[in-house]
């Protein structure tokens, strides 16, 4: 009987992983807290429509992830995305010089995840605390108390503080991931009735609160009647107010964002807040994915690489070739 691979994560690394096994003809089965796929890639369903607070985009540098995407765009799953770009020095917006092509799931972030994820077995609401192994093979026990498997390996495609505490049974994977500094990253959206007197789309801003803000139906796919803007904190912002109040966070940066822009603001109808605990690694790291081959252990993610959408991709793609690679040996 072949036992199937384990993955705890259903972001992008972790599909990317289980679409790279599952081709292969090896069985997986996928393992999630949250109550659907997409990790950081996630979207939130609104009464003014659908809101990316997480990923706003993503590039492509590597040529393995660039066929990627235009295997999805041929799909229909994702769309080149031209905003009106700004930058922001000092309180001053100027149009940005930045050509960098960037791409969008559609309809929304979460979509492209989704469309991964298929029809893979997948168990969400389950939060997997322990991952150990008996004599042969690796069972999982969940924070419920139940317990599954039996794996024939384990793929851990979470941040890296989560990551850590999942690897213990290798040691010196667990040290890696550990090592690792995730910066947090406030998002709040807010929406509007009418649109805002403005021409940017989106705008880099070089500021103590903002990071980024971005009209989100400018994205290709974003049908809504409502103007829907995306604001998110600066990671040095965000850690210095890590606990503060949701409310207190969305009025200190929907004032900020209202300062910036020099607009007439009108009320907004719906303003929400998330707070990503771990948006991003503080710097990049060169590892690709970790691995212990011998004990059928493997770790992926944006953090083993760029920090970048197209990071997480390539590192679940990594953990994948390993494990084919020493199944193989």
């Amino acid at each position: 009987m072949q036992h199937p691979i384990a993955i705890i994560g259903t972001g992008l690394a972790g599909l990317s992983a289980a679409r790279r096994l599952h081709e292969a003809g090896l069985p997986v089965q996928l393992f999630d807290k949250s109550r659907g796929s997409g990790g950081r890639m996630s979207s939130k369903r609104s009464d003014c429509g659908s809101l990316d607070l997480g990923a706003q985009y993503f590039t492509a540098r590597d040529r393995h992830f660039s066929t990627a995407v235009q295997h999805w765009q041929a799909q229909g799953w994702v769309a080149p995305w031209l905003p009106r770009l700004y930058q922001a020095r000092q309180g001053q917006l100027s149009p940005s010089a930045d050509s960098q092509e960037r791409w969008v799931a559609t309809p929304r972030m979460s979509a492209l995840c989704r469309q991964l994820l298929g029809d893979l077995p997948v168990q969400f609401d389950c939060r997997i605390s322990e991952v150990f192994r008996g004599s042969q093979h690796w069972q999982l026990l969940d924070s419920q108390g139940n317990s599954h498997g039996p794996f024939s390996a384990v793929i851990v495609a979470t941040p890296a503080p989560q990551a850590s505490s999942l690897l213990s049974a290798a040691p010196s994977m667990a040290a890696q991931a550990a090592s690792v500094v995730m910066e947090p990253t406030w998002a709040v959206a807010l929406c509007f009735d009418e649109p805002l007197d403005t021409a940017l789309d989106a705008c880099f801003v070089q500021d103590q609160a903002l990071d980024w803000m971005a009209r989100n139906q400018s994205k290709p796919g974003r049908e809504t009647h409502h103007e829907q803007w995306i604001l998110h904190a600066s990671s040095t912002w965000s850690r210095a107010h890590i606990d503060l109040d949701k409310t207190a966070v969305i009025d200190l940066l929907h004032g900020e964002f209202a300062e910036l822009l020099g607009c007439r603001i009108p009320p907004a109808t719906l303003r929400l807040a998330h707070r990503w605990l771990y948006s991003r690694p503080a710097q990049a790291h060169q590892w690709g994915a970790l691995a212990q081959g011998e004990l059928g252990l493997y770790a992926c993610g944006d953090w083993c690489l760029s920090g970048r959408v197209e990071g997480a991709w390539l590192s679940g793609q990594e953990a994948a070739r390993k494990l084919l690679e020493h199944r193989d040996a």
